[in-house]
């Protein structure tokens, strides 16, 4: 392992700021299913669309049906060496923030601060008012919908309320996509960890990195669209790679 991370940890020591991007795989190290793996919940049910989320009680109830159930394994996950590693890059300074595709808050428990995480898909952690954007706890909303099937209503302006995730159909956030850009656009190295590369926009950063002169590197168990852009590609799990490279357990 040792000689076959040589590369890796070559680049990293060049670097003077990494652009670090993550996707499922590093979560599946925590036991975090892959929802859009092969048996994953999207093979299995149709995702629901944002606009008929808004337009159907049924898929509303539907939708917190389906958030209680992916919650199950979501709740008992725990940061692993990966997500360890990674707070450890932005700890000793060389990463200014997380660009992630994940929506598990494993990052946040891992250590880092919520300012250094740019949630492309949002957070699964807790949910929002969809008019006036106040946030609510997961657990009285759980606890209402188990006993008697309630929808969840803001208490404030009586709006929709959803989990703060992006649904399909759902706008991306403006705020978040700009900060990726521009952590895109300001490291001299891209370092993606465990996400396939197949889901856009956000799988434009490399790219957008690659092309402004940054070195990529691209760690996924499997192949990506991008590898054939990559400086370096290791199919290896992000845990025990990333953190032997940088020196941590």
């Amino acid at each position: 392992m040792n000689d076959a991370l040589a590369p890796l940890k070559a680049l990293l020591k060049a670097a003077q700021r990494v652009a670090i991007f993550t996707g499922a795989g590093i979560s599946t190290e925590s036991g975090v299913p892959d929802f859009r793996s092969p048996g994953g919940i999207w093979s299995r049910l149709t995702p629901i669309d944002f606009k008929d989320f808004i337009r159907s009680e049924d898929m509303r109830r539907e939708s917190w049906r389906r958030k209680i159930e992916i919650d199950r394994d979501m709740q008992v996950a725990e940061p692993n060496r990966g997500h360890r590693a990674v707070a450890e890059l932005l700890r000793r300074g060389q990463a200014q923030a997380v660009i992630t595709q994940n929506i598990d808050g494993l990052h946040q428990r891992s250590g880092i601060p919520d300012h250094a995480m740019i949630e492309l898909h949002g957070n699964g952690t807790y949910a929002s008012c969809l008019d006036c954007s106040k946030r609510y706890e997961l657990a009285p909303i759980v606890e209402a919908f188990t006993r008697d099937d309630r929808l969840p209503h803001c208490e404030g302006c009586g709006g929709f309320i959803k989990s703060a995730t992006i649904s399909f159909g759902q706008s991306m956030p403006e705020t978040a996509m700009r900060r990726a850009e521009a952590e895109a656009l300001a490291c001299d190295l891209f370092l993606v960890l465990g996400s396939s590369l197949v889901v856009y926009p956000a799988a434009g950063f490399p790219r957008i990195a690659r092309r402004n002169g940054a070195k990529l590197v691209i760690v996924n168990r499997e192949e990506t669209d991008q590898d054939r852009l990559a400086d370096l590609v290791l199919r290896t799990d992000i845990g025990p790679t990333l953190g032997e490279a940088i020196g941590i357990d």
